[in-house]
């Protein structure tokens, strides 16, 4: 839901303290802002900062790193995201790359557990992306798509992965800052992805709604301290650069 009262940094009915969410597409500056919002706002509050990606790069050039099964994986997944939402009816992958997908969603799941660990603690989180249930074929959400069939140990897998993003979903955060870009600008800041997978994750996007979390969208083409200015606007507090 759109954002439009004042943002209310105490703890939430469940005793947890607060949790700001960046998300958007790759190139929208998710890093540099987690990093200095963080900082920033813990000059008020204790303050940490954790990333809820599934590593630095997407996830095919994670594990084509890995020995033995990473070229094979890395070419599965390259060629899943270009066309991952699409129409077309695909099978889910084999064992060997569902573990894989299956194992860097476990790694998610642990640095979101730490999350919650630091928020029952009292500390307030700035996170880089947010776990979503509501899209699978990654863009935070689960990589195996439970709507294809497969071996029924891989279909069991894609299940359980399901089921370990939807608890995740059901923390919502206590604002998600969506951070906007044209596929312009996202390909002039990475210029190591591709078009059409930047543009993919353009469209997919607007689409989450993150469990019913509100959301405020930010213009990121906008100079980098104009875009921070922006952000801090929406704290109830002012916070000196």
């Amino acid at each position: 839901m759109p954002f439009t009262t004042q943002l209310d940094l105490s703890r939430d009915a469940a005793g947890l303290a607060p949790c700001i969410a960046l998300v958007g597409c790759d190139g929208s500056g998710k890093s540099t802002l987690t990093r200095d919002l963080t900082a920033l706002l813990a000059r008020r509050a204790p303050t940490r900062s954790m990333y809820l990606g599934l590593g630095t790069g997407d996830l095919g050039r994670r594990i084509g790193r890995l020995p033995i099964v990473g070229g094979l994986t890395e070419r599965y997944l390259t060629a899943k995201a270009g066309k991952a939402h699409s129409a077309h009816s695909k099978r889910l992958p084999g064992i060997v790359t569902a573990l894989a997908i299956f194992a860097f969603s476990l790694a998610r799941r642990w640095r979101f557990a730490r999350v919650l660990a630091f928020r029952r603690r009292g500390i307030q989180v700035i996170t880089d992306r947010y776990p979503q249930a509501e899209l699978p074929g990654g863009f935070d959400g689960p990589g195996l798509s439970w709507t294809r069939r497969g071996s029924p140990l891989v279909e069991r897998l894609a299940a359980q992965e399901r089921a370990m993003y939807q608890d995740m979903a059901t923390y919502r955060p206590t604002l998600v800052i969506r951070l906007n870009v044209d596929v312009d600008t996202a390909i002039a800041r990475k210029a190591d992805h591709t078009r059409p997978l930047l543009e993919k994750k353009l469209a997919i996007m607007p689409l989450l709604q993150f469990n019913g979390a509100p959301i405020v969208d930010i213009d990121a083409t906008r100079p980098y301290a104009e875009v921070l200015a922006n952000i801090l606007a929406l704290f109830p507090f002012e916070v000196l650069l």
